[in-house]
């Protein structure tokens, strides 16, 4: 098995994340520093440290959890502030696929399993996330199509997406956005160039995997068929 795999395996990275750290040579073989990613080694038999860490292969494990308002999608924070992993009671360390802001509330998966994360944030996958989000004002016809065709943000222009309004109030409007990119708060930028800043965002699906009855703070294991889905195995 090439190191990379492995590696991603093992939750350390995905495989691209695990070639910089061999190059970086962080990365020792039965006590002997390679520099190769494509290294051909045998879990079983090989001792492999990275970063001064034993990689053992562990069981994966796929979750999703509900993040609320405030909480932070990161692994790590100086300032002591509560992250989604803090949420989830389990022992052995998950990543975060993909990232929510943290006034964005919603389904964020967790996982150990470094290949599966790479796969689904890869932009060549398409993974749909579908958000719902309250707005200033109610957009127009030629507003939507903006946001549908593709928007000038900052300096990139987004792909294509889908946006419907859901419901019409006095100043406000609620409005259900599909997109396929993960860019940083691309869908507040969106809709603040459209010209209705969001005033409440929740992410309810990622591809064909929604929320369901999870409340804000709550988690679950993702079953078999979901996985599998995830995977596209099936």
């Amino acid at each position: 098995m090439r190191i990379q795999k492995y590696m991603a395996q093992c939750g350390v990275a995905s495989r691209r994340k695990s070639e910089e750290l061999i190059q970086k040579g962080l990365v020792q073989v039965n006590g002997v520093t390679i520099r190769e990613p494509g290294f051909p080694v045998d879990p079983e038999k090989d001792e492999i440290i990275v970063a001064g860490k034993r990689l053992n292969t562990a069981a994966k494990i796929y979750v999703m959890v509900n993040k609320p308002k405030g909480v932070l999608s990161t692994s790590e924070d100086t300032h002591g502030r509560r992250r989604v992993l803090d949420l989830v009671p389990i022992k052995e360390r998950l990543y975060t696929v993909g990232r929510l802001d943290m006034d964005t509330e919603g389904l964020l998966l967790l996982t150990n399993d470094g290949d599966l994360t790479f796969y689904l944030t890869h932009p060549s996958h398409e993974f749909g996330k579908t958000y719902v989000g309250l707005v200033k004002g109610c957009p127009d016809k030629r507003s939507l199509a903006s946001f549908s065709h593709g928007m000038a943000i900052e300096d990139y222009r987004t792909a294509p997406a889908t946006i419907k309004i859901l419901k019409v109030n006095q100043d406000t409007s609620l409005l259900e956005m599909r997109i396929h990119e993960g860019k940083k708060r691309q869908i507040r930028k969106m809709c603040a160039a459209m010209g209705h800043p969001i005033i409440d965002l929740k992410r309810v699906a990622v591809g064909d995997l929604t929320l369901g009855n999870l409340k804000p703070g709550e988690w679950r294991y993702l079953n078999n068929d979901e996985i599998t889905y995830l995977k596209g195995e099936n």
